[in-house]
Order: C-alpha cells, then sequence, then structure tokens
C-alpha cells in the first residue's frame, strides 16, 4: 500500500527553508506540494529552480504547485502558423522588453469573462515587481499605436525562461510577444521554456508536455548555466 505524503506547511519567517521534493506533490488536486509560507524573492526563486511555482486565489493561503507532467517549449521547437507570420511581416504591431513591466503583470491581472476573480493579487504583483527590480523577472509588450495591447511576463534563471501570463486585447497581440520572446532567446542561448500547464493556445505554438521528472533534471542543468550577457538590455 502507497502512503501519501502530508502536505507541507511553510514557515512565512523563514524563506531560505527547503522546499519538499517536487515527487511529494498531490496527484488531486494535481501538483499541490505546500502551503502557505511568503511570497519574498527569495522563496519564490527557489521554488521555480526546484520545479515549483505559487498559484492561488485571494483570500486563499499560499499554495505551491509542481504539476506532472508539464508543459514546456524548446525554443527550437516553435510553431509560428502562416496567419501569425503575415501579421508578424506586416509590422502590425512594435514589441518591446522590459519598457511597461507593472503595466503588462497589471494587464494580466484583470478578471476575465472566462474566469471567477484572478490569481494574481496584490502580494502576488507586489513579489513579481520585486522580481523585476532585482532584473529576475521580465515582460514583452506589444503596441499599436503607442497603446499597449499584449505582452507576457516571467522569470529569467540561467538558461531557463520561467513563463507566468500573458494577455491580449486585440488580436494576436500576445501571440507576436510570444514569437519575439521565443526568438530572443534562442539568439540569447536559453534552452527552455516553463509553460507550466496545457492550453490549446500553447500547444498550437509549439508547446508539448514532458514528465516532471524530465523537467526537473532540465532544470538541474539549466538554472545555473551563463546565458548571453546581451540578454534583457
Amino acid at each position: 500500500m502507497s502512503l501519501v505524503k502530508p502536505l507541507t506547511v511553510l514557515n512565512p519567517e523563514q524563506p531560505d527553508q527547503p522546499f519538499p521534493p517536487a515527487s511529494y506533490a498531490l496527484k488531486d488536486p494535481e501538483g499541490l506540494l505546500a502551503i502557505d509560507g511568503c511570497l519574498s524573492a527569495q522563496r519564490i526563486i527557489n521554488a521555480y529552480r526546484h520545479g515549483i511555482f505559487p498559484w492561488f486565489s485571494a483570500g486563499e493561503p499560499i499554495l505551491w504547485w509542481s504539476p506532472n507532467p508539464r508543459l514546456v517549449l524548446y525554443p527550437s521547437d516553435l510553431i509560428v502558423s502562416r496567419s501569425l507570420a503575415r501579421t508578424i511581416r506586416r509590422n502590425k504591431f512594435s514589441v518591446t522588453i522590459d519598457q511597461a513591466f507593472p503595466e503588462v503583470i497589471n494587464a494580466c491581472a484583470e478578471t476575465r469573462d472566462t474566469q471567477e476573480g484572478t490569481w494574481i493579487s496584490d502580494d502576488m504583483n507586489k513579489a513579481y515587481n520585486t522580481l523585476h527590480q532585482q532584473g529576475i523577472a521580465h515582460s514583452i509588450e506589444t503596441w499599436s499605436n503607442k497603446s499597449l495591447v499584449g505582452g507576457l511576463y516571467g522569470l529569467a534563471i540561467g538558461q531557463v525562461f520561467f513563463g507566468e501570463s500573458m494577455f491580449h486585447k486585440q488580436n494576436d497581440a500576445s501571440k507576436v510577444a510570444f514569437v519575439y520572446l521565443v526568438q530572443q532567446l534562442q539568439n540569447w542561448h536559453y534552452k527552455l521554456i516553463d509553460c507550466q500547464v496545457r492550453t490549446d493556445h500553447l500547444a498550437s505554438l509549439g508547446a508539448i508536455e514532458i514528465p516532471r521528472e524530465k523537467f526537473l533534471v532540465h532544470l538541474d542543468l539549466l538554472c545555473d548555466r551563463y546565458s548571453s550577457k546581451y540578454a534583457w538590455v
């Protein structure tokens, strides 16, 4: 008979407290590993390096997840549809890097018609803005006539980019931001993009599911590797 590991409760006063092994994550709900703790930069970075990320709604305790399988994109496997390629060739949008991080995360946090509430709480917003100020969290912005119409944000650690969220206010705006990001990451010798869990949107761009164990092996190899000195400038 297999034994279910107890869910770990993290101490908010110990940001350097180790996480339990990702293999301890529950199967129902899939990937839930630990609760509570804090959203300090130290704890969040440690989480990502071990295949864990925070995801919870306002009013809930902090929930830490490591789902199996994991959705990833190898930058060389990017798929650009013919229609998206036409949009890019027409220069319908302009794209920038790290020019409007607070605006991007605020737009990602806006409640959408297909969901109730938002998982990007005020505390999460502050935490990722702090990581941006430290040069770890980054944004890609898509503009139309000087208006922000799409974008995404995530964390860069070693040769891995951990995608967090994206938004669009015009068709293809978030996809254009994603394609731009992937092309830049290829130029900067990044090897992996973490997309967390499967969506049709990301699968259409070439993301695939891999076993969590394989994902963790990738992180062990890549999170300490040096990336291009031209990254994020």
